[in-house]
């Protein structure tokens, strides 16, 4: 197949460039050729179409090769330029090639064109595929240090960034222009001891092994960084380096250490108030006891029911440890957060006093929550109390509801959980605010920057507790004198709100004659229930644990009605005796207690809302209550 070859001729004779047509066409090419013998005729022809090769006369009347030369270079065009000539002698030969021409060729030896030609363009499809190979690589290199992940910089060991990629810039915040920059002058002086550690290394070992630091950001802020590279091969005081930016890492790290730091803190909250629910049900129920068989007239009344006060007071603080550390047993119900927010106004302003100024924004068209509505209750409260210990001089409490969505970005980033549909509840004061050390303790149980006795530092880390038990988040924004917001995000439901109805109270034990079933390892505990159940009428049946308790379903020749037994037990806990003790005995039904009820009670497959439960510490009326109630069949709905 003949290559088809483009040629234009600079000949003011026709004969010539026939000859010149006869030697290319017997080289075996398919010749398309034009013949120009002037300057605009030749500019003309190079303008119009494109070209393989040009062939010049070097005497042409008027013009010449090497005025063709010099208008080829003027166009920028890279082609073959072969000149040919009659008689051309050493000097202008010399003189031909100094002025770029590819090759001259004598007229009576024109064999020499086509090889000449091919040789150039041959060289010059090589120098264009060295050229497009070179782009090729400089794209790649620029799509290798241009993305804005990594940066990339050339620095030399006397101090100076000479060169770096949008990325390292975009990290710093400087511009390209402001190049060359002083990394030791953007470097903190606690790290500089360590950069002169690595220039001393480098004077050994051309790597520059990874490592942390920070770098001063031209803004004045701090942005810390991990940083390798190596020397340059062509230097030995230039180095280049790759510069990781690890912001986004050490907040999650931050993020990750707090959420085990709350674990362990919780894991240590529970187990204290477990023990110490079983000390206290025996205290308060041994006062209950005490009291109901004392007159108020009684000298000993009086000191009798401070015992019984402490004692509550005490209880209140374990179930608030219980709440944070998860392991309080709620009663969710479907709810309307924004009447749960209206409802609790008026004891708001009461809680807040006059200086406080009390807003409320609520969306007429709030999506339902799942919570328990006295948890949620003590959540505003003790929002609103902080809030309003922030604000001595007076100042503005904002309490909003809306319906939000978490997206994708916002919801990994902030709460490690996928996108979906929530009610946020925003609690914001214009208060003193809090600085980045305090916010880092806030939800820990006994931490407080109140003064001794204003507080026990139960109260932010009960609302902690309450929200996460809810399926819920919870974050602080806050500036020292600006102010504080927390924000609650608790999962949308579907459906109407519950009703809520309020259990009837009373101080008087309810009576029965029923048999009774007491399991209980705690022998202190045990005793209480005993005579709680002995004084309300009720047979007793005891056991101290899982094995004597079926013992007695196996032996027991009289019908057992209930049998009330407590969930964390040695070798088998109170679910696992259920369920092999109503195998023996289908009839009987079954009530719960507990001070610590959490990983016992839900790891073992019951839903919370399955089981009867009584939550230590609990007193003789409690007791009474709960066994009635489920004696008697009925689970009536407590706020």
């Amino acid at each position: 197949m003949c290559t088809q070859l483009r040629v234009l001729i600079v000949d003011d004779s026709t004969n010539d460039a026939i000859l010149i047509e006869r030697e290319l066409r017997r080289g075996g090419y398919d010749l398309f050729f034009k013949r120009v013998d002037t300057a605009a005729d030749m500019e003309a022809a190079l303008d119009g179409e494109e070209w393989d090769a040009v062939v010049a006369d070097y005497v042409i009347p008027g013009f010449g090769g090497l005025a063709a030369l010099a208008l080829l270079k003027e166009k920028g065009l890279d082609l073959p330029f072969v000149i040919v000539s009659g008689a051309l002698g050493e000097e202008t030969a010399v003189e031909v090639m100094r002025a770029g021409a590819h090759d001259y060729i004598m007229k009576d030896r024109l064999a020499r064109l086509v090889p000449a030609i091919e040789r150039e363009a041959n060289v010059r499809r090589e120098r264009k595929r060295a050229d497009s190979a070179l782009r090729e690589s400089e794209a790649r290199f620029k799509r290798l240090v241009e993305p804005n992940i990594i940066g990339i910089i050339v620095a030399d060991t006397r101090g100076s960034i000479t060169e770096a990629n949008d990325a390292f810039l975009k990290m710093v915040g400087y511009a390209r222009e402001e190049l060359p920059l002083r990394w030791d002058e953007m470097t903190p002086p606690e790290y500089r001891p360590g950069d002169e550690e690595v220039i001393e290394r480098l004077k050994v070992s051309d790597i520059i092994a990874p490592f942390e630091k920070e770098y001063i950001r031209k803004d004045g802020s701090r942005v810390p960084v991990l940083i390798g590279g190596s020397l340059l091969e062509s230097s030995r005081d230039d180095c280049i380096c790759f510069v990781i930016d690890l912001t986004e890492r050490k907040r999650l790290e931050r993020q990750l250490h707090q959420s085990q730091k709350m674990e362990a803190i919780g894991r240590l909250a529970g187990g204290v108030a477990h023990d110490f629910n079983n000390l206290l049900t025996a205290i308060t129920g041994y006062s209950d006891l005490l009291l109901m068989r004392l007159s108020d007239t009684d000298p000993q009344h009086s000191s009798l029911q401070e015992i019984k006060n402490a004692g509550d007071r005490a209880a209140a603080l374990t179930r608030r440890l219980l709440v944070f550390s998860h392991k309080q047993v709620l009663q969710p119900k479907v709810l309307d957060l924004g009447e749960t927010i209206a409802s609790s106004v008026e004891m708001l302003r009461r809680l807040i006093g006059e200086r406080v100024e009390l807003v409320t924004v609520l969306d007429p068209n709030l999506g339902r929550v799942k919570a328990d509505p006295a948890q949620m209750e003590e959540v505003i409260m003790n929002l609103a109390t902080n809030a309003r210990d922030a604000m001595p001089e007076g100042g503005k409490l904002i309490i909003e509801a809306a319906n939000i969505y978490l997206d994708e970005a916002y919801g990994r980033s902030e709460f490690g959980t996928g996108p979906g549909h929530y009610v946020m509840l925003s609690v914001a004061d214009t208060g003193c605010g809090m600085d980045e050390e305090t916010r880092s303790h806030l939800f820990e149980p006994f931490f407080t920057t109140k003064e001794k006795g204003k507080g026990t530092g139960l109260g932010l880390s009960t609302v902690y507790g309450i929200v996460k038990q809810s399926g819920g988040h919870i974050k602080a924004y806050s500036e020292t004198g600006i102010g504080t917001t927390f924000k609650i995000f608790l999962p949308r439901v579907e459906g109407e709100a519950d009703s809520l109805r309020v259990r009837a109270s009373g101080d008087e034990m309810l009576r029965g004659s029923e048999t009774v079933l007491l399991v209980e390892d705690e022998e202190i505990v045990r005793r209480l229930a005993r005579n709680i159940l002995d004084a309300g009428g009720y047979r007793v049946l005891e056991a101290a644990d899982a094995a004597e308790a079926l013992e007695i379903c196996e032996r027991c020749e009289d019908q057992i009605d209930l049998m009330l037994t407590d969930v964390v037990m040695p070798r088998m806990n109170g679910f696992k005796l259920a369920e092999r003790a109503t195998i023996l005995r289908p009839a009987m039904k079954v009530l719960y207690m507990s001070g610590y009820t959490g990983n016992a009670l839900f790891n073992e497959g019951v839903a919370q809302n399955e089981v009867a439960f009584l939550q230590k510490p609990f007193t003789a009326y409690d007791l009474t209550y709960k066994l009635r109630e489920v004696l008697d069949g009925r689970r009536e709905e407590q706020t």
